[in-house]
């Protein structure tokens, strides 16, 4: 009989063993846990995610209560205090790989040619509150914050960077390889003059919303054709420069819209380019909107509310984690042509982790076994008949 393996089996399969162990050879990861070596930790901590246990003591017990499939992970029972060390000195550098690679992979997947780039960037706060007393102070949160590049094009987050609360999201915002004819979507909370010009340097494009302390004054105004958007309206398009004085000057092409929302409130872009129409500006950076739903679906379907280390390297282990899990359940349903709703997907995943069947099929219910049918009466047997 043909072997068919775990729906979670089938999950860590983008994952290349080998050059993930290669990783760890580099960082040493190995180093002092013999018996629960890297791989062990990663299919532990990708299991917590999405089985969604949130402690150290339900994840081991339903990880070893399916020992039967420990064999085909390449993985052995799992202990909890083992667990515990590794998530406080395990190099975090080999998740992160993790991560960038299966990242890699899923963008060439899902690239097409003809569609344009575009990467939205922002960061979410990590609470951690008063259990983690060793956490930053940002003035609102105590906890850790969690930077993405994202592209709402694939539905693929390209870049993950897991920082204290009280670290500015410009600082990580600038080291962002900027890509030649990729537009950057961004908010308030990333604007830095400099990188503008380097971002307008490359060749490249950014749509973002000015702090009011900004003085511009217009100097083309630009004829607008198109006004009405998707719950939006254009009022104004210019071409506009810097007033204030000094170093501060921009000397790169600048244009300011002015956009009216649905719900009456509004709103000024700022970007450097100047061939799109203004409805396609502003519609840029409503997708904004998509990483948000991004944090809000990790939050609250995987595990980076609760963790299972209350030091600074179990969080960042268990938040790649979380990432690494994400890229994971895309991969699989583009793979697989899984058309359900990615909460629909997780949810399923669930339920038959640890199950043997079909991924493409998860969400149909198992073939019922027919009867035996009963063979044909061959015309040459005598028949008997009671009267």
């Amino acid at each position: 009989m043909r072997f068919r393996g775990s729906i979670f089996g089938r999950l860590l399969e983008p994952i290349d063993r080998r050059r993930f162990q290669t990783v760890v050879d580099r960082l040493d990861g190995d180093a002092y846990d013999k018996s629960f070596k890297c791989w062990d930790h990663l299919v532990a901590l990708i299991y917590a995610q999405l089985s969604g246990h949130s402690s150290l003591r339900g994840l081991e017990a339903g990880f070893n209560a399916n020992a039967q499939h420990h064999y085909h992970l390449g993985t052995g029972k799992l202990s909890r205090s083992t667990l515990s060390d590794a998530n406080a000195r395990r190099p975090v550098g080999i998740f992160a790989q993790t991560f960038a690679t299966l990242s890699a992979m899923a963008s060439r997947r899902l690239r097409s040619e003809g569609n344009e780039m575009v990467r939205l960037i922002d960061a979410s706060p990590v609470p951690l509150g008063k259990v983690c007393s060793w956490a930053a102070w940002n003035g609102r949160i105590r906890g850790m914050k969690l930077h993405v590049v994202y592209d709402p094009n694939g539905d693929v987050p390209n870049c993950v960077e897991v920082t204290p609360a009280n670290v500015n999201d410009i600082e990580i915002g600038r080291q962002v390889s900027i890509q030649a004819g990729t537009t950057y979507v961004f908010d308030k909370g990333y604007c830095h003059f400099g990188w503008w010009r380097k971002i307008n340097d490359s060749k490249a494009f950014f749509v973002t919303r000015p702090k009011t302390s900004i003085r511009l004054r217009a100097f083309k105004h630009r004829a607008i054709r198109k006004r009405k958007g998707d719950g939006f309206e254009i009022l104004a398009d210019d071409e506009v420069k810097l007033v204030s004085k000094g170093a501060s000057r921009l000397p790169i092409p600048l244009r300011r819209i002015k956009v009216k929302r649905q719900n009456g409130g509004k709103i000024t872009l700022l970007t450097n380019d100047l061939a799109r129409t203004a409805v396609e500006i502003a519609t840029l950076y409503k997708s904004r909107w998509q990483i948000e739903l991004l944090f809000r679906w990790i939050k609250q379907h995987l595990d980076i509310r609760k963790f299972l280390g209350t030091n600074d390297n179990a969080i960042r282990l268990q938040a790649l984690a979380a990432m690494i899990a994400y890229l994971l359940l895309r991969i699989a349903a583009r793979a697989h042509c899984i058309k359900m709703l990615p909460l629909r997907l997780a949810e399923l995943i669930r339920q038959f982790l640890f199950t043997r069947r079909v991924l493409a099929a998860i969400n149909k219910p198992p073939p019922i076994n027919p009867s035996k049918p009963k063979s044909p009466v061959s015309p040459n047997q005598l028949a008997f008949s009671y009267g």
